[in-house]
Formats: structure tokens, sequence, C-alpha cells
């Protein structure tokens, strides 16, 4: 009997006790934690089942006004639709839920319906909610960016302006949205000459270099003599798909036959015949076609701050709202114009 007790007295049979504690707990912990996911994931596939056929305007409002879902779950939902692209049932949420909201989530609440206005395309209606916010918040930094940003999309350059103010005082970095809105009202002037324009917004991108594919993208459309003269060798391939698109007879051989970039750039085109190959893939394989494909240059543009990729340039991201994030993305694709033409050709 005395022996059955030293057992029990013994150190390592009370780290082994120890150590089936601990994995009972565990394994229990586990297998209650998994049971209690599938059970949410559960009741999270019955509301979704529900939201299968989108309810009406009064369907939502009986279901916002039981309360059975807190109003966090609704701004998520509203959030879903928002990224899906039906912005008005995302806006029949928000406004919703302000009717009966106790105050707690006002501002949240009026700033995402503003977001999501703004984002509709509905910018008067977006712009008075962030007044509004700003009535009540001065201090609100982010709708103080959309503000600005509402001001941009109607042209109302001035206003913008008047929005760097309380920014400025808030420590946030304005220099580069000035330089932008200042380009922006110079090019969206139509009293202006345009030679004007193409020397102020020279003066602009000689200030610090900012906006280089927003300046000269403009200047090589309307005097590209002017652009050339002030051209900067290191940005070719940031402007490569403008400098593609340049005709003929709008190329400047003297500073091309400097720049080992354009000069493989234009090899590939077709315009001379400088050099042999390419570091870039792309041109690469046009100068070794030399010219006897229908193989032409495509671009993609990304943003380099979000990474979003568009089809179309931008100067100030729609995805994350930054300003001069371009860059341009090189692929190769058959040219329809030089298929066409030989099509044509064949005729004659």
């Amino acid at each position: 009997m005395n022996t059955f007790f030293i057992e029990f007295r013994d150190p390592l049979f009370g780290i082994i006790i120890f150590f089936v504690l601990v994995f009972m707990i565990t394994v229990s912990s586990y297998w209650w934690s998994k049971y209690t996911n599938k059970e949410k994931i559960k009741s999270l596939d019955k509301f979704l089942k529900d939201l299968k056929q989108t309810p009406s305007v009064e369907e939502m409002q009986n279901l916002i006004s039981k309360g059975n879902l807190s109003i966090k779950s609704w701004m998520l939902l509203a959030s879903l639709y928002s990224k899906n692209g039906d912005f008005e049932k995302s806006l029949d949420i928000y406004n919703e839920l302000l009717k009966v909201d106790d105050g707690l989530n006002t501002r949240e609440l009026m700033f995402l319906l503003g977001k999501t206005y703004f984002k509709a395309g509905f910018l008067e209606r977006a712009k008075q909610i962030f007044l509004n916010i700003l009535k009540n918040n001065p201090r609100t930094p982010e709708a103080l960016k959309y503000l600005l940003l509402v001001y941009e999309y109607m042209r109302d350059y001035d206003s913008a302006f008047e929005v760097l103010e309380p920014l400025d005082e808030l420590e946030h970095n304005i220099e580069l949205d000035a330089h932008y809105l200042r380009a922006m009202r110079l090019i969206n002037d139509d009293t202006m000459d345009m030679d004007a324009k193409a020397q102020q917004l020279l003066d602009i991108y000689k200030h610090d270099g900012d906006l280089t594919y927003m300046v000269f993208e403009y200047i090589f459309r309307i005097n590209p003599e002017l652009a050339w003269k002030n051209f900067d060798g290191s940005k070719s391939e940031l402007l490569v798909d403008i400098l593609w698109s340049l005709d003929s007879d709008k190329l400047d051989l003297d500073i091309i036959s400097k720049n080992s970039f354009l000069k493989e750039l234009y090899t590939a085109r077709g315009d001379i015949k400088e050099v042999t190959k390419s570091s870039v893939f792309e041109l690469d394989v046009l100068i070794n076609l030399d010219t006897k494909s229908n193989a032409t240059l495509s671009f993609e543009y990304i943003c380099d701050g979000c990474k979003q990729i568009f089809p179309f340039a931008f100067h100030r991201c729609s995805s994350c709202h930054a300003i001069d994030t371009v860059g341009v993305e090189l692929s190769l694709v058959k040219s329809y114009y030089r298929t066409d033409s030989e099509e044509n050709n064949s005729f004659q």
C-alpha cells in the first residue's frame, strides 16, 4: 500500500499527469473552437441564403429595424455590395442604418455613405455629406481628402485649393497635391493659349521633377519640339507609350541617337536601324523581326502604390487615389492596322 502512495509522490508521475492534462485541455479547446466556427459558418450560410434573392427596399427596412443583425454586420454587407458595384443597394443600407443609429456610428456611416455616393458618381450628394461631416467634425482628414477628390472631379479647382489649407494645418504633405491641381487647372483652362499652358506646366515639372508623365503627355501632344527640348532621357521608359505613338516626322533624331533606350525603341518600330538587340524582351523581339511581322507593342498601366493594373493611362490612381504613380508595362500584340493595310494592298 505504501508503495502505491510512493508512486503518487514520484516527480516523474506528476510531470506525466501534468502533460496529460495539458494535452486533454488542448484537444478539447481545438474541437470546441472547430465546433463553434462550424456553427458560425452555418449561421452565415443561412444568412447569405436568405439574401440570395436581393431584398427590396421595404424588406431591407424591416430587416434593419428588427435588429437581428448588428449595425457593423450591415455595414460589412453594404461594403460588399459597393465592392461588387451594386451602389444602389449599398446606399439603401447606409441610409436605413442612419435612421436607426443611436449616434454611436453616425460619423462613420455618414463617411461611408459619402464615399459610396462618390464611387457611384453622385458628386453633388457626396460633397454635401462630406461638408456636413466637416461642419460638425472639422478635423477629419479622410473627409477632407474625399472632399478634395469631389472638387477635383467637378473641376472646381478653387474650392479644391481651399481644402488643402486645413489638410496642411493637420500636417499632411500637400505639395504634390498643390502641383497636381495647378496642372489640372491649366490643362482644363479653355481660355489660355496652349503654348502658355505648356510653358507653365514645364515650370511645375522643373520645380521638383514631379508629374513627368502628366506634363509630357500634354506637351508631346501639342508641341513635340518643345517637349524634345526639355526632354530628360532618364524618363524614356516611363514615357515609352507616348514616344511609341509619336509620328515619324515629330522625332528628334539627334536626341534619339544619344539615348540607348530610344535607339532600341525606334529601331523596334522601324524608324531607324541603330541597334541589333535590346535588353527589353519586347523590343528585342521586334528588332529581330525587322518589320517582317505584324506584331506591335501594347501597353498596360500599373499604379506603383496599390499595384492595380489599368488599360488606360492615369494621373491619379482611381483605386488608391495616389498622384504620379503611373508605371508602363509593355506587351506584344498583333498589329491590326498593319494587317488591314496588307489586305487593302492585296486588292490593288
